[in-house]
């Protein structure tokens, strides 16, 4: 339980990868505010948590909105008395080759993996900066707080058809270094994880048709099936990875044994890096 007394936001917690991070958090002891953009699958991941015997409010809501940042730090705030913890793990991705991305595409992928992670960080300095003053204040050390970012092997070698997708994940590497020193003087770290080949409904074979609802418009996900073979048959660790193990390799970041890195980005694939 080495997350006592910690809050914890964790965006797109309702399902997969997310919902894992969630999960891990809880079971260190930290108040999780679950992040989704459908109510159902957040209060699921809430009523599990509390199951587990754990602490956990949802915030239901698309992080593009524009009252989102304020609204999910306000409900660990509100709720939980502080915050201690963010991870920016909510997106999907819009596939296409770049003659075929049209201008509404490319702005919605910069705006849910990169706009909303920079607002919803804007918006928690606030909090963690006069945290920090009252801390050294009192004690004359602020408690180590931590930021964690997703991003993905497409942001660090490209990949086809993720032009919109590659280019807002590549953003994150910018946000997070530069936080990293920005943040240094409150005690937050701020890394990242870039997943290689992780096993949710964003990865199934596309010619499962696979289709998810985002605000009301149906979005086909996947990747094409001889792609998927290649690159399993390309992971040293010989298979593809897993939500739990994707939410492993963000739990390292938000631990106390990683009090001492920051502005770093980790790259979670199995020794597959795209």
């Amino acid at each position: 339980m080495k997350l006592l007394d910690r809050t914890a936001i964790v965006t797109g917690a309702g399902r997969g990868i997310g919902r894992e991070i969630a999960l891990g958090l809880a079971r260190e002891g930290a108040r999780v505010v679950v992040n989704d953009l459908d109510a159902g699958p957040a209060d699921e991941t809430v009523a599990a948590i509390h199951a587990a015997g754990g602490s956990a409010v949802t915030s239901v809501g698309s992080i593009t909105d524009a009252d989102a940042p304020d609204r999910i730090v306000d409900t660990a705030v509100s709720h939980f008395g502080g915050l201690d913890i963010i991870v920016n793990n909510a997106g999907y991705t819009w596939d296409s080759v770049i003659q075929k991305t049209g201008d509404e595409q490319w702005e919605e992928m910069l705006a849910l993996h990169l706009t909303a992670p920079f607002r919803l960080l804007r918006a928690a300095q606030p909090v963690f900066a006069a945290a920090a003053k009252t801390e050294q204040a009192e004690t004359g050390s602020a408690r180590c707080r931590k930021v964690v970012n997703v991003s993905s092997v497409s942001a660090l070698s490209g990949n086809p058809g993720q032009v919109a997708y590659s280019s807002a994940k590549a953003g994150i590497s910018g946000l997070t270094k530069t936080l990293a020193r920005e943040w240094g003087r409150y005690n937050v770290t701020v890394n990242a994880v870039a997943f290689g080949l992780i096993a949710t409904r964003l990865t199934a074979p596309a010619d499962d048709d696979v289709e998810i609802d985002i605000a009301g418009s149906a979005i086909r996900v996947g990747v094409n099936r001889t792609v998927l073979d290649r690159a399993r048959e390309s992971i040293p660790l010989g298979r593809v990875g897993t939500p739990v193990d994707a939410a492993g390799a963000v739990l390292l970041f938000c631990l106390p044994e990683s009090d001492y890195v920051t502005g770093e980005t980790l790259v979670c694939g199995g020794g597959w890096r795209g």
